[in-house]
């Protein structure tokens, strides 16, 4: 892990979840600061003349045609953040609002909206000592609402979250000793315009994501040795004649993980194929991967863009500041809803092996993976949490970005909608977690049944003594939910995937 996270330079998705999630603090580069200046140095300029400057020397949205003199110009700013902050419902997590703090730092930072560095200053402020603003989640269209929230607390107002504390955006600024400021011009519309929230949300939703289909592939390679399943189907010359890349390394991964599988081996020969969800994990993991890949190539590219409006161009002798729509939302929002149905598919393969699993018809096993079935349900029941958790991911994957409901009395009457798509993926991430998790319990529970003259392969043998350290085998029914909780945490936090890499080496 870093000690720093430069902005200034590219940043990576890795970099982000690095600051986001594990709190590593930020600083700024010469050529970030020195970008910054030359920006607002023109701002400055402009707005003493009060040259015509959508947001600065005028009003917002339909307002547009409202012309706002240089002395109102910091009372401007200072209203929109007031008038902006009106998302409702739950707060955002932690991680979602310090995601869209760096995203500020990183849009703003580019040099093309003309903010002054002590407004960066500030926010990095905040993500250094973690002080984390309230902003609720609801009611976002793509940008706006949310961030009004957060840098309400910049001037001293709204709410944040300080060493475990909610208290008043004034009182937190003191407690981390800081001390409000008064915006400037442009400066309030840059910090609540872009596709900083839906970039946030996007990015740890595809990260978790992405880490969630490469254990998918070490859950599956668990599932189909438990089923004594046909390594046949993962032949190389299958996968070189339909040379997808994600699914040949889908394939390979499957076929290092269960290499010396003596169960494996034993089961050749034994059927003809077996069911699709076991048979077919390179294709359908892999076209979810493609899916994933492709969109944190997009999240990248947005995490390292200027997506404000408007563009101060800074250019010598080309000077200019110019209305357009970069905070059009439509690139994060296709590809949230495109994850999202991604993720789906992965799950319901999931509980489709998962469902062989505990069926005594198909697997040879006890019913539900415990002794004395009927007084005992075993694992009846996490079956039944996945069969839930898809249902509710299906509604979700439902596309965000097909829907338009015009807003500012049709100045904006297109909408991207790409914040509820990268919500509903924020979402859905973390209910393949915990359906992996469950298929993940049942792979470990019929270890209790497994024929030990013939041994599951030294990497499936890791996992399980891993899970055996907190995660008892059952002989009668007992809590689940702590051993669900440990599983879907050891998925995300990466350790199931380092637990394998560390015998395997790094997976496709």
């Amino acid at each position: 892990m870093k000690s720093w996270v430069t902005l200034g330079e590219t940043l990576s998705l890795d970099d982000f979840i690095q600051v986001v999630r594990y709190h590593v603090p930020v600083n700024f580069s010469n050529e970030y600061e020195t970008r910054v200046k030359k920006a607002r140095s023109l701002v400055d300029g402009w707005t003493a003349e009060e040259k015509p400057m959508y947001g600065v020397t005028t009003g917002f949205g339909s307002l547009c045609t409202k012309t706002i003199s240089s002395e109102e110009a910091a009372a401007l700013q200072r209203n929109i953040l007031l008038s902006h902050s009106v998302s409702v419902g739950q707060p955002l997590t932690e991680e979602v609002v310090r995601g869209t703090m760096l995203m500020v730092l990183q849009n703003l930072g580019q040099g093309y909206s003309g903010v002054r560095l002590i407004v960066l200053e500030m926010y990095r402020e905040f993500l250094n000592r973690n002080l984390t603003p309230w902003a609720p989640g609801d009611g976002s269209v793509g940008y706006l609402s949310p961030e009004a929230h957060m840098a309400l607390v910049l001037i001293g107002e709204g709410k944040a979250w300080f060493e475990g504390e909610l208290l008043d955006g004034r009182e937190a600024l003191a407690r981390a000793g800081l001390s409000p400021i008064t915006l400037a011009s442009k400066e309030g519309l840059a910090l609540v315009s872009g596709t900083t929230s839906p970039t946030a949300m996007g990015a740890l939703a595809v990260y978790d994501m992405i880490e969630s289909a490469k254990s998918a592939d070490i859950i599956g390679a668990l599932s189909l040795e438990n089923s004594k399943g046909l390594i046949r189907a993962f032949d190389p010359r299958v996968m070189s004649v339909r040379p997808h890349k994600e699914q040949s390394s889908s394939a390979e991964n499957v076929r290092k993980i269960l290499a010396d599988s003596a169960v494996i081996k034993a089961a050749e020969g034994s059927h003809l194929q077996d069911a699709l969800s076991l048979r077919c994990i390179p294709q359908l993991h892999g076209a979810a991967k493609k899916t994933l890949y492709d969109a944190k190539r997009t999240i990248e590219t947005e995490m390292n863009s200027c997506c404000d409006n408007p563009i101060i161009w800074p250019e010598e002798g080309d000077e200019d500041v110019i209305s357009a729509c970069n905070a059009d939302s439509s690139y994060v929002g296709i590809e949230m809803d495109s994850c999202a149905i991604a993720a789906t598919m992965l799950a319901k393969m999931s509980e489709r092996r998962n469902n062989r699993l505990i069926d005594e018809g198909h697997s040879g096993y006890p019913s539900f993976m415990i002794r004395n079935p009927g007084l005992n349900s075993g694992l009846m029941i996490p079956q039944y949490t996945q069969a839930g958790l898809i249902n509710s991911m299906r509604v979700l994957s439902h596309p965000a970005s097909v829907d338009n409901t015009p807003t500012c009395v049709n100045q904006e009457d297109y909408v991207a909608m790409g914040y509820n798509a990268a919500k509903k993926a924020y979402s859905v991430s973390e209910k393949l977690e915990y359906v992996l998790a469950i298929e993940l319990l049942s792979d470990y529970e019929a270890q209790s049944f497994a024929d030990e003259s013939t041994p599951v392969s030294s990497v499936s043998k890791k996992i399980y003594d891993r899970i055996a350290e907190d995660v008892p085998l059952m002989t009668v029914d007992e809590y689940l939910y702590p051993h669900i909780q440990f599983l879907r945490n050891l998925i995300h936090n990466g350790e199931l995937l380092r637990i394998v890499e560390e015998e395997t080496g790094k997976l496709q």
